[in-house]
């Protein structure tokens, strides 16, 4: 099954020969490996570049066992350099498999580092590098490659790349997508117990053992009920002390608020969760606490929770957290202050989107099945007031309209499927 990336691959190809190291980064399974050897490499043979000039090393693949060592590594890439005037692409999958249990025990010295900003000062060379696990995950990046890292986070599929391949209508496409999330094989399997074990299987034997290698926590019980935990409170205001006084209550725990930050910088870390700030309005200023958290793939999150709770509002607003974050927005959480009455009051926005000069106010309400409802959702977005657009985002309207009050109101599928659905 071929998936078109493009949002990617041009990602790719404007960083061609930028003098830095493209790393692609990503949790596992998001199609990292495709992007790199199927997506991109084909695009260097259609533009011309012969296959003598793409040196590809797939360290998880048992043909290039040998090139685990840093050494032989080093010297498989220089041998297929033959002149300093061809231009070469480096193509390195799974990075981390070169990096030794010794030299990451001791945090220094990593010889793979070395190598890479090596072929970066060759003006002929331009690399590209995948990694995943404990040993290779975003806080690295900068840090390692001394500034010379450039990285591409790949998230998993956006609904209009999980819709153009879907066997079906889009609306089964909708409710498959809302369930399970957009992990590329969930697209291989055949019946719903193939992908529900699947990414269940994923969280307990693969996600949770890196944060926890990488970390080493000592308590991973404790960083599974802070996943459940944050699961069941998706789009909820929380913040680390509340986190802590729920895991006394109800889980009967002693968790101190500092080590339950520790574990979520640790999870976001991970490409696991996201972080919304909140964002007062009217005062433009940051309110330190609480947050909100977001999956990075819903179906992880639905996973997490054995698929028990599927409240659609909830799943709908993290979706749309997820495709804002992907189109570029910087997005924070909002509360706006009025006086109503002689009252003061607040409301929340669900989202405040920003990216240059652009800035959009979006409320998340699956339905609005009555006038009481639709005020309700409306009641934030009129009391803002500046002139940037204002949108409501439905589960089930069919088309896009404007109301009296210039909000503009749009159904969830001609969102995600428009790149420029904000804009119409």
């Amino acid at each position: 099954m071929h998936i078109l990336r493009d949002k990617y691959l041009k990602e790719l190809t404007d960083r061609e020969w930028n003098a830095a190291i493209k790393v692609i980064t990503g949790i596992r399974r998001v199609g990292k490996s495709y992007l790199l050897f199927e997506i991109f490499k084909s695009y260097l043979l259609e533009k011309g570049i012969s296959e003598e000039q793409i040196i590809s090393v797939a360290l998880d693949n048992d043909d290039y066992l040998e090139f685990r060592d840093p050494k032989k590594l080093s010297r498989y890439i220089k041998n297929r350099i033959t002149d300093n005037k061809t231009e070469y692409y480096v193509l390195l999958d799974e990075a981390q498999f070169a990096i030794t249990d010794e030299e990451w025990k001791n945090k220094k010295d990593i010889r793979l580092y070395s190598i890479l900003n090596g072929l970066i000062r060759r003006k002929n060379v331009d690399v590209y590098v995948t990694g995943s696990n404990s040993k290779f995950l975003s806080s690295d990046i900068l840090t390692e490659f001394r500034g010379r890292g450039d990285e591409v986070n790949v998230r998993p599929l956006s609904f209009a790349e999980f819709n153009a391949v879907y066997p079906g209508d889009k609306e089964d496409a909708w409710l498959e997508y809302m369930t399970y999330g957009g992990l590329p094989r969930i697209l291989t399997m055949k019946n719903d117990a193939q992908k529900a074990n699947y990414l269940t299987r994923l969280f307990e034997e693969t996600y949770i053992k890196d944060v926890v290698e990488r970390y080493g926590f000592y308590d991973e019980d404790i960083l599974g009920e802070l996943i459940n935990i944050l699961a069941s409170q998706t789009g909820s205001l929380t913040n680390p002390s509340k986190l802590s006084n729920t895991f006394k209550s109800v889980l009967k725990k002693n968790v101190s608020d500092k080590t339950l930050r520790t574990y979520i910088n640790a999870l976001k870390d991970a490409f696991l969760i996201d972080e919304a700030r909140r964002y007062d309005v009217k005062g433009k200023s940051y309110i330190g606490s609480p947050f909100k958290y977001y999956f990075k793939d819903i179906g992880l999150r639905n996973a997490r929770l054995n698929f028990r709770q599927q409240d659609r509002g909830h799943l709908m607003e993290n979706i749309i957290y997820n495709e804002l974050c992907l189109r570029g927005y910087n997005v924070d959480v909002g509360v706006v202050k009025f006086n109503e009455g002689g009252i003061r009051n607040s409301a929340e926005v669900d989202f405040i989107c920003n990216l240059g000069s652009k800035r959009y106010y979006i409320q998340s309400a699956y339905d609005m099945p009555n006038e009481d409802k639709r005020i309700q959702e409306e009641k934030s977005l009129i009391h803002i007031s500046d002139s940037f657009k204002k949108i409501i985002i439905t589960g089930d309207e069919q088309k896009t309209w404007q109301d009296d009050k210039g909000i503009t109101v749009m159904g969830i599928k001609n969102f995600l499927l428009n790149d420029d659905s904000m804009d119409e």
